[in-house]
C-alpha cells in the first residue's frame, strides 16, 4: 500500500519538474527572440562573410597589378609630357596621371561593389532592410575615420612621402573597423586590431609597403570572411548563431 502511494506522488512530481522545465526553455527561447530583434533595430548584422572574402580578392589582384609600378619595373606615370607641366604648379591632378592611381580606384570601386553585392543577398534572404537607420549609423562610423585619413594620406603624397602611405592606410582603416565594431557584429573589431598592429609593424619595413598593404587588405580581409561565413552563413538556419558578440 505504501509503494502505490509513492508512485503517483513520484509521478505528479515529475509532472511539474517537466512542466517548470519547459517554461523555462520557453522563457529562454523568448528572451533570445527578443535579443536578436533588439540587435536587428540597433546594430547591421547583415554584413556578409562572402563580403570579405571578394573584398580581399580584389585587393590581392590590384596588389598584383600595382607591383611592377611600385618597385620601378613599369613607369608609373602615364603620360610624361603632361607630368612635366603639370609638376612645377603642384597641380594635385598629376595624381590622376598615374596608373597606380586608377589600379587603386579601380581596386576601391570592385571591392565596394562586391561586398555591397553580398550583403544585399543576405540582407534579402534574411528579409532586412540593407539600407536603414543601423546601416546609416554604421556608414556614418565608418567613414569619420576614414575621411580624415583620406586627407592625411593625400597630404602626405602631395610631400611625397610614399613610404607612409600603405601603413597609414592599414591603421585608419583598423580605427574604422574597431569604430564599426558598435554598429555590426562584434567580430570586425579583431579585424580593426590586426589592421592597426600590421600598419605600425609596417612603418619599420617602409619599403614593403605593397606585401603589408595585401596581407592586411587582401589576407585578412580573406581570412575574416571565411570565419564569418563559417560561423553565421555555412547553416542559414541555425539562426541561434546570430548572437552579436559584444
Amino acid at each position: 500500500m505504501k509503494n502505490i502511494c509513492i508512485y503517483p506522488l513520484q509521478a505528479f512530481t515529475l509532472y511539474f519538474k517537466v512542466l517548470f522545465m519547459n517554461e523555462q526553455q520557453q522563457s529562454l527561447e523568448t528572451l533570445q527572440d527578443i535579443k536578436r530583434m533588439m540587435e536587428r533595430s540597433s546594430r547591421f548584422i547583415s554584413l556578409s562573410g562572402l563580403s570579405g572574402i571578394s573584398a580581399g580578392i580584389c585587393a590581392l589582384i590590384g596588389a598584383w597589378l600595382s607591383y611592377d609600378y611600385v618597385y620601378g619595373y613599369k613607369d608609373y606615370i602615364i603620360n610624361r609630357d603632361v607630368a612635366v607641366a603639370q609638376a612645377p604648379g603642384n597641380d594635385y591632378s598629376i595624381i590622376l596621371n598615374t596608373w597606380l592611381f586608377w589600379i587603386a580606384a579601380g581596386t576601391l570601386v570592385a571591392a565596394l561593389a562586391s561586398a555591397f553585392f553580398f550583403t544585399w543577398i543576405k540582407s534579402k534572404r534574411e528579409g532586412i532592410p540593407v539600407w536603414g537607420k543601423s546601416a546609416r549609423r554604421l556608414l556614418i562610423n565608418v567613414s569619420i575615420p576614414m575621411i580624415a585619413g583620406g586627407i592625411f594620406l593625400f597630404r602626405l603624397i602631395h610631400f611625397g612621402t610614399f613610404g607612409l602611405i600603405a601603413p597609414g592606410c592599414l591603421i585608419f582603416y583598423g580605427l574604422a573597423l574597431i569604430n564599426a565594431g558598435k554598429y555590426t557584429l562584434g567580430e570586425i573589431r579583431y579585424l580593426g586590431y590586426s589592421e592597426i598592429v600590421l600598419g605600425i609593424v609596417n612603418l619599420w619595413f617602409v619599403g614593403r609597403g605593397l606585401y603589408f598593404w595585401a596581407a592586411g587588405f587582401g589576407v585578412l580581409h580573406i581570412l575574416y570572411g571565411i570565419y564569418m561565413w563559417w560561423k553565421y552563413e555555412r547553416n542559414p538556419d541555425d539562426n541561434s548563431q546570430m548572437n552579436t558578440t559584444v
